[in-house]
């Protein structure tokens, strides 16, 4: 009898080190997420051009006085305040597109990858979907992709590149966007194309880094922009309205 309850006290002990261990690390992860700035704060009221709501974790931005029948459903970068990016987001949505940003568990997209299916359920009026994200919520977002083919109609990436070839034999339209500064080098979005469809577009912004995508600070490793985040918010929402507009509803 001692002996078992010797082992059930060292059962209990282990799972509240394990417990312990966990929430430890997990507020040690959340300390290190990058706060959104006022500036992407200011981005997020409703006015005359994009009504923005919150339900559920999910942050729409839809044009006012026009009906939006293509949609953009963006993945944020691991770390990342998700509402740091709603500068960029909102010019996009001012162009006539809906745009929902997921906020994830931990700010790590693989914590929601199924958020996109909760937004298609949620606004079945939009004709046409994209999936993307930043960094590793692009990764995430090409992941939902080559899982699901049939509900995507393109995939958009910034600063970001799949985790494997999966999609590269898909018909699914892709864009890629990046800095010439982004911390991973130019070479390794080069090397990408061999992991995407053939017809897959690229837009280089010359001059911008990793962290201009959103804003929320130089991101720790990444390189200096010669160029405004501004210019970069301007040169990556014109790129990728652009392609949106090519996904035929």
């Amino acid at each position: 009898m001692n002996r078992w309850r010797k082992l059930a006290r060292i059962f209990v002990t282990t799972l509240l080190v394990v417990a312990l261990l966990g929430a430890g690390g997990t507020a040690y992860w959340v300390s290190r997420t990058y706060p959104a700035s006022d500036l992407a704060l200011q981005a997020l009221p409703s006015d005359a051009r994009v009504t923005v709501a919150e339900q559920n974790g999910i942050i729409t931005f839809e044009p006012v006085g026009m009906r939006a029948a293509t949609g953009f459903i963006f993945y944020p970068g691991a770390g990342v305040d998700y509402r740091a990016y709603a500068p960029i987001l909102r010019q996009i949505a001012e162009r006539g597109y809906f745009v929902a940003l997921a906020h994830v568990p931990l700010n790590l997209a693989f914590f929601r990858a199924d958020a996109a299916t909760e937004v298609m359920e949620r606004f079945p009026a939009i004709e046409v979907w994209a999936v993307g994200g930043h960094s590793l919520g692009g990764v995430a977002a090409s992941e939902y992709a080559a899982k699901n083919v049939d509900r995507v109609g393109g995939l958009i990436l910034w600063a970001s590149y799949p985790a494997d070839d999966s999609l590269a034999a898909t018909n699914i339209p892709v864009l890629s966007i990046y800095g010439t500064n982004d911390m991973a080098g130019v070479e390794r979005f080069v090397q990408s194309q061999s992991q995407l469809p053939a017809d897959a577009q690229f837009v280089v912004i010359e001059g911008g880094n990793h962290s201009q995508f959103g804003s929320y600070g130089l991101q720790n490793g990444d390189n200096p922009a010669s160029i405004s985040a501004e210019e970069q918010w301007l040169q990556a929402a014109e790129a990728t309205v652009q392609f949106l507009m090519s996904l035929t509803p």
